[in-house]
């Protein structure tokens, strides 16, 4: 099928593209809040939007796709069927009953109008007539070129899924819910029990290249092998709750298998079961939901798993069999979004699968396969697949019900409506522009629109554009969080542009950071760094920071102190922080004296989130520490940002007590000596004495409790008191006076 829109070719990586994806790569891996660049120039990226009349290959190339011609809209929510037989189209429709008619010359019209609401099997029958199934009440009709119908075959089963014909005439019919094959005669009228599957649907019927008839069932999901006699053999257990359809081509068969994925092997079996296991769990796929009308009941039925009316539970997945006439089969496509109706195989070797629940037409070619996105219908499946014997393919889609043919040429326009990008926060908009080729006469426009919810709205703004220019265009769309953009191309003389990559700039708003924590250490407690080289080194001093423990452009978060140990008038503050859009963050630290109003800087450009301060730079008192945090290195000045936080109240105090001694008090005992401990700024900590050549002791204040900068002390020594007599007073930051008693 000729179509530059999805040729395979090799595709040009141009140093712009290389230099657009290192330019997404470098802002995702630097700071959200620096400018941004969505780029979407692989199939994964484009397969996130939405399609009109494209076709996205597998290296991500967009181009118009095959022009899809309406046959006819049924007025109905499904078309099940499809069948062409003679140049005349057959549509088997749902949930009406109706079977039309789309003849090579002249309108579409209903040739037949079941008194059951859904037709949901069709088979090409002898002289240009066709063969359909009905349910619920299922029956078997044959209706003729002009529309004569008779009662073909009438079993007890409620549903009729699917019907093969024999080159002799002879019919095989696929019932539910109980699972059955029946043989009926050319002629018609009563059938014989061919084959009881033990499962709850036979779904799909086909002979493969040796005439053996094959069956696909549902619940559980299996394809089986009939030989003459009706004996099975269970080539195929698929891995999904049933088999949609078999197609057989070139002795080949092509398995569709959809529905809530079960337990299955992960590769071909090796020696494939040989009889159906009738012993399986079976539920109940096809829903039938009743409802009063009047004095009657009304049945309304959906196919197996029938796509967007199912409401079975799990993810609605499926994927493609390819099974060889040896009965060795390989999984060729799998897909977790997209659920496969029905597949086509095509002359070329490639295969064309309809899916659903957003109507896309995949082509699947290549060793190993690769799925190209062909186009896409409106409706939400595409339920089946048909040949028209004439070079064209055939499309049934459904919700809403109509028919389609594919073109082997592409339209005259196409669309490409992106994912939507989140920002994080409200962005501002830079340039747009993207890679293409142009043939002459062909065009491509993109269009951008923002909004503030993740699902585009009435509150979004409307489209801006067109922009025309390839190498860029100022995004004209408001500032906001989220951001949409989408490409129209329009071909000419039966050729298409070809779209890409997009790149959309945005510059996201710049958030505050946030320091969560000052810890204030004891005074004195330093830290050694974690890796020392040389002498030891103190974490934070002066400002130095060890270059292992901070990766530029990253925030220093959690920093890992060394080991604990103790230098006089050292204090050490540690504090944590954080940037939301990861930028790199520096500090400033700041103090003031309590009582004091203005801040006094002590230390900035810290890259580290440790300082160690020698604090015999300022008098004794209590004092604040307060820590900046910026993102001035990550941010042009005026969108930089500052966060703060203040610390709890210290103490620094580097100067010793002072001890004095009381004058003797008449008519104390001997040896007794009274004396004064006082300090500044800290609370006495401990005082000890000793007398010459003996131990130090504890001395307690004459009121028994150390708890204030100034104790009175009363020792009574004794008249043998050896002397002289020292005393050792320590304040509450280790500051230490001694003096000679006597």
């Amino acid at each position: 099928m000729p179509n530059p829109g999805f040729c395979r070719r090799p595709r040009p990586r141009t140093v712009l593209c290389v230099l657009l994806a290192l330019a997404f790569t470098g802002a995702a891996a630097l700071h959200a809040a620096s400018t941004g660049f969505w780029v979407v120039a692989t199939q994964t990226d484009f397969l996130k939007g939405d399609v009109d009349a494209v076709s996205i290959d597998t290296d991500g190339r967009v181009t118009i796709a095959p022009a899809l011609q309406v046959l006819g809209d049924v007025g109905t929510p499904a078309v099940w069927r499809l069948a062409a037989v003679r140049g005349q189209v057959w549509a088997a429709t749902g949930h009406d009953g109706k079977l039309w008619s789309f003849p090579a010359q002249g309108p579409p019209k209903i040739v037949f109008d079941a008194a059951e609401l859904d037709l949901q099997a069709i088979a090409p029958g002898p002289q240009g007539s066709v063969l359909v199934g009905s349910a619920p009440d299922g029956k078997v009709y044959r209706v003729a070129a002009d529309g004569t119908t008779t009662t073909f075959f009438d079993p007890e089963d409620k549903y009729i899924w699917a019907i093969a014909v024999a080159p002799d005439g002879t019919t095989y019919v696929g019932t539910g819910a109980k699972g059955k094959v029946y043989k009926v005669p050319a002629a018609g009228g009563a059938g014989t029990l061919f084959y009881d599957t033990g499962t709850e649907h036979v779904s799909a019927l086909a002979f493969d290249g040796t005439g053996a008839l094959l069956v696909g069932t549902s619940t559980p999901g299996r394809v089986v092998r009939l030989d003459a006699e009706g004996k099975p053999f269970v080539i195929l257990e698929a891995g999904y709750e049933e088999v949609r359809s078999l197609r057989v081509a070139g002795g080949v068969t092509y398995a569709t298998a959809a529905g809530p994925a079960t337990a299955a092997p992960a590769t071909s079996p090796s020696s494939p079961t040989t009889t159906a296991d009738t012993s399986a769990a079976v539920t109940m796929s096809t829903e039938v939901t009743v409802s009063a009308v009047g004095d009657s009941a009304v049945v309304t039925t959906t196919p197996p798993s029938s796509g967007a009316e199912s409401r079975a539970t799990g993810p609605q997945k499926g994927a493609i069999y390819r099974i060889a006439a040896d009965g060795d089969w390989t999984t060729v496509w799998e897909s977790p979004d997209d659920v496969p109706y029905d597949v086509l195989a095509q002359p070329d070797g490639s295969l064309l699968v309809g899916t659903g629940a957003k109507g896309k037409l995949y082509r699947l070619s290549g060793d190993p396969i690769v799925a190209t996105l062909v186009s896409r219908v409106d409706g939400q499946q595409i339920t089946a697949l048909a040949d028209d014997g004439a070079g064209g393919i055939l499309l049934a889609a459904s919700n809403p019900g109509r028919v389609l043919r594919l073109s082997s040429k592409p339209a005259a326009s196409g669309s490409y409506v992106s994912d939507v990008r989140d920002t994080t926060t409200v962005a501002t908009w830079g340039t747009i522009r993207w890679q293409a080729t142009i043939p002459p006469g062909t065009a491509i426009a993109l269009y951008t629109r923002s909004g503030n919810t993740r699902t585009p709205d009435a509150t979004w703004s409307g489209w801006s554009g067109p922009y025309t220019t390839a190498l860029g265009s100022h995004i004209n769309s408001p500032k906001a969080r989220y951001l949409q953009w989408k490409a129209a191309l329009t071909g000419a003389n039966g050729t298409s542009p070809v779209l890409t990559s997009v790149s959309a700039a945005y510059l996201p708003r710049n958030t505050r950071p946030v320091v969560d924590s000052v810890t204030v250490h004891p005074a004195g407690v330093v830290f050694q760094r974690p890796f020392p080289t040389g002498d030891p080194e103190l974490a934070g001093l002066d400002g130095t920071a060890d270059p292992r423990a901070a990766v530029p452009g990253t925030p220093t978060v959690g920093q890992t102190l060394g080991r604990r140990t103790f230098q006089k008038s050292l204090q050490t503050f540690v504090w944590s922080a954080r940037d939301t859009d990861g930028d790199r963050l520096q500090y400033a630290l700041s103090y003031r004296r309590e009582g004091e109003r203005n801040w006094t800087l002590l230390k900035d450009g810290l890259d580290d989130d440790v300082f160690t301060w020698d604090t015999t730079t300022v008098p004794d008192g209590t004092y604040v520490i307060k820590v900046t945090a910026s993102d001035g290195a990550a941010n042009a000045p005026a969108m930089a940002l500052q966060g703060e936080r203040e610390s709890q109240s210290f103490e620094i105090d580097n100067t010793p007590p002072t001890v004095t001694v009381a004058p003797a008090v008449a008519g104390a005992a001997p040896g007794t000596i009274r004396f004064t401990v006082q300090d500044a700024q800290t609370p006495i900590q401990r005082v000890e004495y000793a007398s010459a050549g003996d131990r130090w002791r504890q001395a307690y204040p004459t009121d028994g409790l150390l708890d204030s900068r100034e104790e009175r002390f009363e020792l009574v020594l004794g008249a043998g008191a050896k002397s002289p007599i020292v005393v050792r007073a320590t304040d509450g930051l280790g500051n230490v006076a001694t003096a000679i008693l006597r």
